[in-house]
């Protein structure tokens, strides 16, 4: 018995499917309707006898097909032109001298308040306000770091008063801006160091939660890691109360599909922030390139820098910065060594 031609073509699966993995790599047109679809258009499935494929809507255009309504093939996926709106609402946020409303955004956008807030949260993990906040904050970081004097930084970040930024400033820095300008002194982190199947791992923790895993081989080159991360805090090693903690963090790396369950203290640039949180949302046992990390933040030029906020994160496993490939799949440029990655993405694999 022989088979349709159409079935046959793996491109009818992922049509069945409807995969939004394979928006932009075909389309396909009904002879019914007239019309042509993306892969993951919502329409009902058509008969096979009806079904063509193309190579794109140039192609199906050429053959007398028009795009259907429902998903714009013509257009870029749907999930691209969310990243742009809101990675202009980021431009938008990172200009203006007061942060825009909350309204004037959504205008901008074309879209309802509720639906842009909802959008914006989703792409960045921050919402707009909360996104304003950091970027004024990294701002406020970059001066300070620098040696200017709180005062001048607060106001050169375009802060109104001194007041509004200490509001929002232990969050954003994690500690008064003072402290932070000294090079986090008053901050007190606690570590520990043990073996895993990886080679050494060591789990430090602030007041707020988990704040740096590192691994490596040698437990003195770590420490000096962690105190290069955190210089002027008050470092020493954790007592026994640490040692549920540690073993939390070696069984996560053991098994990394658990996932962290542990308190984080993540700290980073706005930017950072919004990688790190794309990051999490990669599932186990899937990777991403840092062009598909990119875009899903909605800065599709930004694969350098996504790359050099995946060398920055402190909290190895915990942010998956493993699960992030080059754009051809191969291993490369994992801090903790492209062995490591290896098997980390290889356990997940078979979890």
């Amino acid at each position: 018995m022989l088979m349709d031609p159409i079935v046959e073509d793996p491109r009818w699966s992922q049509l069945v499917a409807r995969s939004a993995a394979a928006d932009g790599s075909f389309v396909y047109s009904v002879a019914s309707t007239g019309v042509y679809c993306r892969p993951s258009c919502g329409a009902r499935t058509p008969k096979p006898a009806n079904v063509r494929f193309h190579a794109g809507p140039s192609e199906a255009e050429a053959a007398g097909f028009r795009p259907c309504k429902r998903c714009r093939p013509n257009e870029a996926p749907r999930a691209e032109r969310q990243a742009a709106l809101i990675a202009e609402a980021c431009r938008r946020i990172e200009a203006a001298e007061e942060p825009p409303s909350l309204g004037e955004l959504a205008d901008a956008a074309g879209v309802s308040p509720y639906h842009f807030h909802r959008m914006f949260k989703a792409v960045t993990g921050l919402t707009p306000k909360g996104y304003a906040v950091a970027h004024r904050a990294g701002r406020v970081r970059s001066a300070l770091e620098a040696g200017e004097q709180v005062t001048r930084a607060l106001y050169e970040a375009g802060f109104g008063s001194s007041g509004r930024f200490y509001a929002a400033a232990d969050a954003a820095l994690g500690m008064p801006p003072a402290a932070y300008r000294r090079g986090g002194v008053a901050m007190e982190v606690r570590y520990a160091v043990a073996s895993c199947s990886l080679g050494r791992v060591l789990a430090a923790s602030s007041e707020r939660g988990i704040c740096a895993i590192l691994m490596g081989d040698e437990d003195k080159a770590l420490v000096a890691d962690l105190h290069r991360r955190f210089p002027n805090a008050a470092i020493s090693p954790a007592d026994e109360s640490f040692s549920a903690t540690l073993d939390a963090v070696v069984a996560m790396i053991e098994e990394p599909a658990r996932g962290m369950t542990l308190p984080l203290d993540i700290r980073g640039t706005a930017f950072q922030q919004r990688v790190w949180q794309a990051l999490r949302a990669i599932p186990s046992g899937e990777t991403r390139s840092y062009a598909e990390v990119a875009r899903a933040i909605g800065e599709p030029r930004a694969s350098r820098a996504v790359a050099a906020a995946c060398a920055a994160n402190a909290i190895a496993v915990a942010v998956p910065c493993h699960r992030v490939l080059r754009s051809d799949g191969s291993i490369t440029g994992y801090r903790w060594g492209p062995d490591r990655k290896r098997r980390l993405l290889a356990r997940e694999s078979e979890g």
